[in-house]
């Protein structure tokens, strides 16, 4: 991963080795419309950011890539577990931004596909060999509710994905260092049948400091997936403000990065 600028906008660009099918990264805080404390790139429509900016700056993200913004596909993200299947075209996306959802998959080429975050984990994997696509969105309850997983699964169900042919790029999200959690987290886990030891270090009395990557690189494994074809990266949008959003730093003046990825034509 290393990062770009493409006309207007500032990534971290994701290659997938061995196949050029698809276009992936995550999006930086740079290049963008915003006004502080939103500045600059802010893309999440759920802040308190000024609802045209935030389209200003999606439009330059989808310009910058050669689409419309109407095939900028994010669903309303809530936290949960359902999947959005998109499997066929349409001239404009735009309805899906109400539907809930907290991963998308398709097989439709020049539709962008993304998920906003600001402290959760975004996952992209490619399907090089049925040309299929997804992105997900994992906080503790989509890790927990292993959602990563279920989106491999949908994957194979609805378009014959191979897990072991499936490459995945795990972005930058809250690192351990600065995520600290509680006794309903650790519940979560548990109950989902994660092994909570090898994800999350005691600090004190009731309190962990929890690895998103190192959680979902795990459910990526068990889904099938093989180890050198999953990438991620190690760095921390809580502390490295002048690169990214982070909620748990900035609370409500926080903004919102993307990751993305868009099957080609």
């Amino acid at each position: 991963m290393q990062v770009k600028r493409i006309d207007r906008i500032q990534y971290i660009e994701v290659k997938f080795p061995g196949t050029a099918c698809s276009t992936q990264g995550f999006t930086t805080r740079h290049e963008g419309v915003s006004r502080p404390p939103y500045n600059s790139l802010n893309l999440g429509m759920n802040t308190q950011d000024q609802q045209a900016t935030v389209e200003g700056n999606r439009s330059l993200l989808a310009r910058a890539f050669g689409i419309n913004q109407e095939a900028l596909v994010t669903p309303r993200q809530v936290h949960g577990s359902d999947i959005l299947v998109i499997n066929e075209q349409n001239e404009d996306f735009s309805h899906f931004l109400s539907v809930e959802g907290d991963a998308v998959i398709t097989n439709q080429p020049n539709v962008m596909i993304g998920v906003c975050v600001a402290d959760c984990v975004p996952i992209l994997i490619c399907d090089p060999v049925k040309k299929v696509v997804a992105v997900v969105h994992a906080g503790w309850r989509g890790t927990a509710d292993k959602l990563v997983a279920k989106s491999v699964a949908g994957m194979q169900s609805e378009f014959g994905s191979n897990p072991a042919r499936l490459h995945a790029a795990i972005g930058p999200c809250i690192k351990k260092c600065c995520y600290e959690v509680d006794e309903p987290v650790r519940k979560a886990f548990q109950q989902g049948g994660i092994d909570w030891d090898s994800c999350a270090e005691s600090k004190s009395p009731g309190k962990w400091h929890l690895d998103l990557t190192a959680a979902n690189r795990e459910l990526l494994l068990l889904a099938g997936l093989a180890a050198d074809l999953i990438q991620f990266s190690d760095q921390c949008v809580c502390c490295h403000s002048e690169q990214f959003f982070s909620y748990r730093r900035d609370k409500d003046e926080s903004g919102r990065q993307m990751g993305f990825i868009m099957l080609k034509q």
